[in-house]
């Protein structure tokens, strides 16, 4: 049975077969979670889509992985800052709507 992308094409890209073991499992775990695709892929299973994308290029070890989590950190932040600030204001627009049907 011969994989398709080749592990040779595929070491060219990344450095070891450590890193590309890895980089495919959170590349396909990523594709398995609804992550948008890069490309149209050639093979069904999430796996191999993750080789198919290693192999074109578009999905590479991060340079620097401290600084991706941080992002990814601050990115996860805002969301939920911003999910609580709507909260905040559909309660308030609540509490100013029973006040206004007191009134009447």
């Amino acid at each position: 049975m011969m994989l398709k992308p080749s592990i040779d094409t595929l070491l060219d890209k990344v450095p070891s077969k450590y890193s590309l073991c890895i980089l495919q499992a959170k590349r396909a775990h990523e594709l398995e979670a609804g992550a948008k695709p890069t490309q149209e892929f050639y093979s069904v299973k999430p796996t191999l889509q993750a080789l198919e994308e290693i192999e074109s290029g578009n999905v590479v070890i991060h340079p620097d992985p401290e600084a991706k989590r941080a992002a990814v950190r601050a990115k996860l932040e805002a969301e939920r800052l911003a999910k609580e600030e709507e909260e905040r204001r559909i309660k308030e627009q609540i509490a100013k709507e029973k006040e206004d049907g007191e009134k009447i």
